[in-house]
């Protein structure tokens, strides 16, 4: 079983930056590829960013392209997501997960528990 955690969440200014990390535990040997995820209040989970362990595909969402990154220490088998020029519309509750890649994308299958970001302008 994987068990994901996520931090850094908090209230920021419209213009700001946050930083979330995502620390994984128990048994991610199988694991290859993770995800960034939000969902706001009466609106769908939707994709923020995502990437193969390998480090080769990584993929953002258009309304974020450009002010987030995603990066991973894996010697502390953390991923982070980096925020910055963060946006009022960028309010949610953040999520990471992780699973497996198949073929063209992840199937992902460990959820954390999230983390809230509120952007005030």
């Amino acid at each position: 079983q994987v068990q994901l955690v996520e931090s850094g969440g908090g209230d920021v200014l419209a213009g700001g930056s946050l930083r979330l990390s995502c620390a994984a535990s128990g048994y991610t040997y199988n694991t290859n590829c993770m995800g960034w995820f939000r969902q706001a209040p009466g609106k769908e989970r939707e994709g923020v960013a995502g990437s193969h362990s390998s480090g080769g595909i990584t993929f953002y969402a258009e309304s974020v392209t450009g002010r987030f990154t995603v990066s991973q220490d894996n010697a502390k088998n953390t991923a982070y997501l980096q925020m910055n020029s963060v946006k009022p519309e960028d309010t949610a509750k953040y999520y990471c997960a992780t699973g497996f890649w198949t073929d063209t994308f992840c199937t992902y299958k460990y959820w954390g528990q999230g983390t809230q970001v509120t952007v005030s302008s």
